[in-house]
Formats: structure tokens, sequence, C-alpha cells
């Protein structure tokens, strides 16, 4: 409960968090729609423009049916084993890839798909001639399935495992098995958690940025996104990354409409199911299928990872640690991390609030208003992905060339936005039950105002805070989307200078780099996630 007073605090601040939030994503989309006025789209041009967004569905279309192809089998696998060694850990491990950085990935991928991978290594003693190529759409998917297969996994898995212990009981009784036990008792389960995890994973791969950046390999295997980049970073042409920027928000829109329509998958939560009772475990029939399958998955996971850490560790550390570039790149990371986890939890914590107290008038139109629009600001900053938003502000900025400020205030602004969502879900349901504990007793304790925030509110809420502060500054530190653009000798990022050492073929620099970011964020996501655990709202 909140006073009147605190009530008409709570949402001028949260229309004036609107404001702001409305306003870093109105001024870039402006100056995209006052820059491309004019331009008009020859056949050319046309055909280009058509060329790039089929890829871009193309390869979005591609890599959901894979990533759900493989998650639909390996999570009935896990399903029929809820009891084996390693499981935790095996779990634990599918959950990595959803924080690490997009670029450290890319090299653990190319030192097992590469030209001179394990894998072409292995296809060469099976007598193949020709090496598998990492480069281009083969590569993309690949790079796709391993980030989006855990991700769906993670959301059908316990759809099953909630199944209650009757079901399998009465599918035992029917003699059910196979083909029948899925058709009729598995997939009407996890059917809504498989749809949403489609249209997350479509949405995650349409506006994919660094993947398509690293191995998309040439003009053939370009998205929306690498080709905004490209018309502004290498052939400054305005009208163009105009129109590619109308096409991307288009396009993530309908994304979004369509999830909108799709109900959103069941998030993990504890299980009931009874997997003794499982007509298809008896026997062991399934047994060798399921033990390859969930092996198969460890390595194709774990692997990439694993190789991270062997070159990062053959790297020559000593002489990458004593170079005063990584040590200037990683201040220049960690200021804008931590300046950018500062912003998107304040704006935040403005509009959880705004929302709870519009919520306690549910008759009051405005309030309604102001409810669902402080509840749609973080969707919003989803619909405008960070490179078109890059892309706005590099023509603002007049492509930013000698400023340092701007840019950096500009990369900061991005990466806030982009965290904005994840942090407003983890700071949403811990902020309605300090309401609710806490509420009455300060009224009666007649603690109000800035006394009650900072004596009652502030620490009930700090394992929030901290939680979403934490996992903020994660997703700035492995972000590539927003330094694209405005990276230069003068402003340079962890995930910047690994860029332009895979560019440079200095692939001993960029593993070590790949193995101290790589290693920095996943430390900052375990953090983030035993936070959030002990405050009940842990990033799923």
């Amino acid at each position: 409960m909140l006073t009147r007073a605190e009530h008409r605090t709570s949402r001028v601040a949260g229309i004036a968090a609107l404001l702001c939030v409305g306003l870093a994503l109105a001024a870039p989309l402006a100056v995209l729609l006052s820059h491309g006025g004019g331009t008009g789209v020859s056949s050319s041009q046309g055909d280009y423009l058509l060329r790039i967004t089929r890829f871009t569905l193309l390869q979005a279309g591609l890599s959901t049916l894979l990533s759900l192809l493989f998650a639909v089998p390996l999570a009935r696998a896990l399903a029929r084993r809820p009891v084996f060694p390693g499981r935790r850990w095996l779990i634990s491990l599918f959950a990595v890839p959803l924080g690490l950085p997009p670029l450290v990935a890319a090299l653990g991928l190319i030192e097992i798909w590469g030209r001179n991978g394990i894998a072409n290594k292995g296809l060469g003693l099976l007598g193949a001639e020709t090496p598998f190529s990492i480069y281009g759409l083969s590569g993309i998917l690949i790079a796709h399935v391993f980030f989006n297969l855990p991700l769906a996994i993670r959301l059908i898995l316990p759809a099953l495992e909630r199944l209650p212990p009757e079901y399998w009981k009465t599918a035992a009784n029917l003699g059910m098995g196979g083909l029948s036990l899925f058709r009729l008792v598995e997939w009407p389960a996890m059917r809504r958690s498989a749809a949403g995890a489609a249209g997350l994973v479509f949405m995650l791969c349409a506006t994919s940025f660094t993947l398509v950046l690293v191995l998309g390999g040439g003009p053939a295997a370009t998205t929306l996104e690498v080709a905004i980049y490209q018309a502004l970073r290498f052939d400054f042409d305005p009208g163009r990354a105009v129109l590619l920027s109308l096409i991307q928000v288009g396009l993530t829109l309908v994304v979004m409409l369509a999830l909108k329509l799709i109900s959103a998958p069941t998030e993990a939560g504890d299980t009931k199911g009874g997997a003794s009772n499982r007509p298809d475990v008896s026997g062991g029939v399934h047994a060798v299928p399921d033990a390859m399958l969930i092996g198969l998955g460890g390595v194709f996971v774990g692997a990439p990872m694993a190789a991270v850490l062997v070159s990062g560790l053959n790297a020559d550390m000593s002489r990458l640690l004593g170079d005063a570039l990584f040590w200037r790149a990683a201040t220049t990371s960690l200021l804008i991390g931590l300046a950018a986890a500062s912003l998107s939890v304040m704006l935040a914590s403005l509009l959880v609030r705004a929302r709870y107290s519009a919520d306690a008038r549910p008759g009051s139109a405005m309030m309604g208003l102001l409810a669902g629009l402080s509840s749609a600001a973080g969707s919003l900053t989803l619909l405008v992905p960070p490179v078109v938003l890059g892309a706005g502000w590099f023509l603002m900025l007049g492509g930013g060339t000698g400023q340092l400020l701007a840019p950096l205030a500009v990369i900061t602004l991005v990466n806030a936005l982009m965290a904005l969502p994840f942090v407003m879900r983890v700071m949403e349901p811990a902020h309605q039950g300090t309401m609710e504990r806490n509420g009455r007793l300060s009224m009666s304790l007649g603690l109000v105002g800035l006394n009650r925030l900072w004596q009652i509110d502030m620490p009930a809420m700090l394992p929030a805070l901290a939680t979403g502060f934490v996992f903020a500054v994660a997703l700035s530190l492995g972000d590539l989307g927003a330094i694209a653009l405005f990276g230069s000798d003068r402003i340079v990022t962890l995930p910047w200078l690994l860029y332009q050492k895979l560019g440079s073929y200095r692939t001993s620099d960029a593993a070590g780099l790949a193995l101290l970011l790589g290693g920095l964020t996943m430390g900052l996501m375990i953090l983030a996630d035993r936070l959030g655990n002990r405050n009940g709202s842990g990033l799923r």
C-alpha cells in the first residue's frame, strides 16, 4: 500500500521514465525516417532488399526448425531419465549459452567446425575430401542451434516433467507406447511450450547480429541487421540503411504480434511427475537411444565451450594482460556496463512502481493506460534492435567521427534499453511481494515517502536490485551490437577488441580474450542467478 502522495509521486516518476524510454526509441527512428523521406527504391535496390529480407527469414525459419527438431526428442529423453549421473550438471550446462557472449561462442564453434577444427579432422579421417565450412548459411544455422537448442529444451522439459503420475498409469493400463504415447499424452502437454519456444527462437534468430557478422562469410549470407551495419560502417549509404532499418522494425513488429497470439512458454518450476510410472521406461527399451541423444546433446553444447577454454589456456596470457590496449578496452567495457546497468535498474524501478500504483485504481482509464504502457516499455525496447537504434543515433551524430563522449553515451543508452525487459522481469515480482508484505506495516508505523523508501522498500528489494544490476552488466559486457557502429581507435571495448583480433586472424590473442570475456560474463551470470534464487526471482 502507498499513501496518496506516494501514489502521485510514483505515477509522475513512471511517466518521466516512460518519456525517457519513448524519446530514446523515437529519436533515432525519427532520424531514420527523415533521412529516408526522399529515398526512392530502384529495381536493383529492390532486388537487394528482397534478397536480404528473404535470407533473414530463411535462416531464422531453418534455425527455429532445427532447434525444435532436436529439442523435442532431447527433452523427451531427459523427461524419461529423471535420474542419472551428471543430469544436474547437464541441465546447468544447457543454461550456459544463454549468458555466453556471441563472439566467444563463435570462436568456440570455429575451433570445432572450422577448416582446421575437430569436426573436419574427423571427416578427413573418414575419407571426406571437401571440408565442412563453418562460414555461410551452414555456420549460421549451427551457431543458432547451439544457442537456441538449450533454450528450447529448458522451456519444453518442465511441461513434460509436470505431467501427473496418473497420466502415466492410465497410459500403461491402456497399453500406450511409442507414437500413441507421444501423440495423446506428451505432445498436448508440450504443445504450448513448444509453440512459444518456436516464436521466441525465431525472433532471436531474425534479429541476430554478431553471429551472422562473424560467420556469414559474405554477401550471400547477410541478414538485415548486418546489412544495416555494412551500409553505414563501410558504404555510408544512409538511404539504404534507412530502408533496411524500417524493414527490420516491421519484421520484428510482426514477429512480436505473432508471439502475443501464441501462448507464452511455461517457465521451469517444481516438477510433480512420476517418471518411474512411464510405460515407455519399463524394460529399458529407450535406454540406449536416450543415452545417445543426451550424450550427443551434451557434446554439441559443451564442445565449443571446452574448445574456448583449451585454446584460451594455450594463449600467451602474460603478454595479453600486459597490453595497455586490453586494459583500456576492459576499463571502457566495465564503465559502460556499470553505467548502463545503473540506468536500466533506475528506469525499471520507476516503471515497476508506476505500474503498481496505476493498478491500485483499476477503474480509471488513465491509470489503465499508464499500467499498460509501463508494462509494455520493456517489450518496446525489443521492437527496435540495437543495430537499428545505433543506426539512428549514428546518423544523428554524423557518424560520431572525432567524438568521444556522445558515442559512449549512446552505447550506454542502447545497452541499458536492451537490458530493461530482463531487469523489469526480475524486479516486478519482488516489488509486488514487498508491497504486500510491508505496505500496511509501513503505514501503521508512519513510515512514508523517502523514509519508507530507504528503511523498508530498498532493503527488501536489494536482492532483486542486485540481480537485475549484475545481469545488466553481464549483458553489456558481452554486447557487440551497440559498439559495432561507433568502435574506433578511441572507443574500444572487449567485444570490439575480440572482433578485431578475429578479423586480423590473430587467433591466439582472440582465444585468450574470449576466455577472459567469457569467464567474466559467466561469473556475473552465475552471481545474478544465485542472487535471484535467494530472492525467489531467479533468471530462467
